[in-house]
Order: structure tokens, then sequence, then C-alpha cells
């Protein structure tokens, strides 16, 4: 049902079997009312207690894998224990990808009707995962209300072709392509929170631990403080761990854990904005709400349910972030009928994925014959 509950024509849809045909730019037919009307109310509705089960449920998995690993791996002969101690990182990684997303939906208000409650939550669970809460809440908000804009969005912004670096020619094949992956997936989440790489350009130096850094106003200084204060605290307390268990141990069983939740970070949110088919846009072209909708969703198998569906319900939390996780699946499939042909959804496998947008989405540029010389699109002709 439409506005005053006329009915909403269904929005042709995309083929399903062509995910890299470029999806629509011009204006929607169809309003932000309009999708939200064809979600059933109760999935804006946040439930205190069904949001800490999930958490709750998190926290039981990662500690009884911790549990085991730090109790009997070192019981296994070495080959058997080699093995183990991979197995517990990749587990722990993706169990504790799932409280980050927890924290993550904090940080959006989705957790619960008290703001007080999910800055409680959020500070204490994404500090625990060596993340400034506050400064990331207020960055990732402006992503939000920024996505697909050139010159405001703040993360994996694109560049343009004018603006790629001499070196990039010398890294556009596998072996270079490879050594961005890793690069990116190790260290990308540490750099863009100290150094803001690959995040929006500002006129001086950026940083997410800065208080008086060009991303953050006067009236958020103080929580940037106290987002500085839990990483200290956490930090802290891992010192302390690393003088009375040794280094090794807390390396095996937090550090390693800590570099697959990251790695898991930047895959999944690289690969909601990266895409040949999305565009992008710059000032003169850029509105909201086709910004929002230039993002894709994406199929990570059984890790879906893990990451509590971060993954394949990206469109529908970049139009509505404050609706809880578990209510996006029911919303997802109610607003494609709506949205047809500018919902997109890409099930290449992870990997392959990751691959093929990093040897296709180098740069962003204006079609030559195309009228809209502010809509923008990933090519990769150096």
């Amino acid at each position: 049902m439409g506005a005053g509950g006329r009915m909403v024509p269904p929005t042709p849809r995309k083929s399903e079997s062509d995910p890299l045909k470029r999806v629509p730019y011009s204006k929607p037919p169809f309003t932000l009312g309009q999708v939200k009307k064809a979600i059933p109310p109760h999935c804006f509705q946040r439930s205190v207690l069904r949001s800490f089960s999930y958490l709750v449920y998190d926290l039981i998995i990662a500690y009884l894998l911790y549990y085991v690993a730090t109790n009997y791996i070192h019981y296994l002969p070495y080959r058997l224990s080699s093995v183990a101690w991979p197995v517990y990182w990749a587990f722990q990684g993706c169990i504790l990808t799932g409280v980050w997303v927890i924290a993550h939906e904090c940080g959006h208000h989705a957790f619960s009707d008290y703001q007080w409650l999910d800055d409680t939550v959020g500070l204490i669970f994404h500090s625990c995962l060596l993340v400034p809460y506050f400064s990331w809440k207020y960055s990732h908000r402006r992503h939000h209300s920024n996505t697909g804009s050139l010159e405001k969005d703040e993360v994996f912004v694109p560049k343009q072709k004018s603006s790629i670096r001499w070196w990039a020619k010398y890294l556009n094949n596998p072996p270079g392509r490879l050594l961005t992956l890793v690069i990116t997936l190790t260290l990308g989440w540490p750099l863009y929170l100290a150094f803001n790489v690959s995040g929006r350009p500002y006129d001086r130096f950026a940083c997410h631990f800065d208080p008086y850094g060009p991303i953050y106003n006067d009236r958020e200084r103080l929580q940037i403080y106290i987002s500085d204060a839990g990483i200290f605290a956490v930090s802290y307390a891992l010192y302390r761990l690393v003088l009375a268990k040794g280094l090794a141990w807390v390396v095996c069983a937090y550090g390693v854990p800590l570099l697959v939740v990251n790695a898991f970070l930047v895959t999944i949110t690289f690969l909601q904005h990266t895409h040949p088919s999305l565009p992008h846009y710059d000032g003169s072209e850029w509105e909201w709400f086709r910004g929002a909708l230039a993002t894709v969703d994406r199929d990570y198998g059984i890790l879906n349910k893990v990451f509590h569906n971060i993954t394949d319900t990206h469109v529908a939390h970049h139009l509505f972030s404050t609706m809880p996780h578990y209510h996006a699946m029911e919303a997802t499939k109610a607003i494609k009928p709506i949205l047809g042909e500018y919902y997109q959804f890409d099930g290449t496998p992870v990997y392959k994925a990751l691959w093929r947008e990093g040897k296709e989405c180098i740069y962003v540029e204006a079609d030559e014959d195309d009228e809209n010389k502010g809509v923008f699109w990933y090519k990769n002709k150096l």
C-alpha cells in the first residue's frame, strides 16, 4: 500500500542472473514513505530482551570456545594442536564479528528504546574489540547520511581516475591485487581508524582517536574522550594479561581472533559498497535516497546468521538504520517488490567477489556519452 492507502505498483525486477547489470540511477518512481509502508509495523519495534538474547547467546559461545581452546588444546599432540588453534581462531573470529554487529546496532539506536542502554552496551563491547565506540558511531552516522557521495561519504570512498597514485598501475595485476587484498584485510581497519585510510578526504589530518580532529564537532568531543578511555582500559587489561599469561597466550586467545573480526568487518563493508553495478554521485547529482539505494546485499551462506544478517539485508539497513537486525530479513522481503530494479543482490561467493571487485573497481569515472556527468561508475582501465 502506498501513501494514503493507494497501491504502489511493483517496480520491474532486475534480472538476478545478471548481478553486474547497472542499477538505475534516475530518481526512483517510489518514495521512502511508500517503501516504509510496505514493511510490517512490528519490524520497527525494538525489544530489550530479544536484543540481549542474541548478545548473551554470542557471548556464551565465545566463552565456550575460549574455555575449550585454553584448557584443552595444549594437551593435543603438536600436529593436532597446530590444526586446532586455526580452527579456534576462525570460529571465535566469526562469533566475535557477531558481537561487533550487535554493538554496531547500538550505535544506530537499534538495540533498544533507551539511548543510554544502547550506548552503554555499545561502548563496552566495541571497546573490548578495540573499537572507539562513540568515535566510530559519529563517523558511521555520517556515512549513512552521505552514502554514495564522492565528496561527503566517510568510508570506502572511491577515487576518481585523476586521483589515482602512480603506483596503482604496478598493482593492477594478480600478484599486486593479492598483496593489496592482504594488506586491506589485515591492516585496513586500524589504518582507517588511525589515519582515515580509504575515508573521506579532509583538509587536515583526521583520526578517530583525536577529539579535536575534523571528523567531529564540539558537541561530540567529550564522547570521543570516553571512547579513547575505553580503548585505553582494554589495552591496559591486555597488557596485564601479557604480564600474567605471556604474549603468546594473549595473541592466540585474543589477538588472532580479533584479526579475523577486523578482516570480516573490512570484507563486509567493502563488498556492500563496492560493485561494478553501483553508481556514485558528485554534488550535482547526489541525494540521500538515491545514495542509500546504491548498496548491495551479499550472501555469506551460514555466516549470514552468525553475522546477524548484516550481510544480506544491507539495503534495508541503509534505508531504515534503527530497525533491529532480527526484523531485517522480513523487511527486505517486503521491500523487494517496491524497489524492483533499484534493489541489488549479488550471490557471488565472497572470495570470488573480493577478487573481482579488486580487479574491476579501481576508480570511478563518468561515462563520456552520458549527459549526467555527475554520475560515476567503477572502471579499471589505467
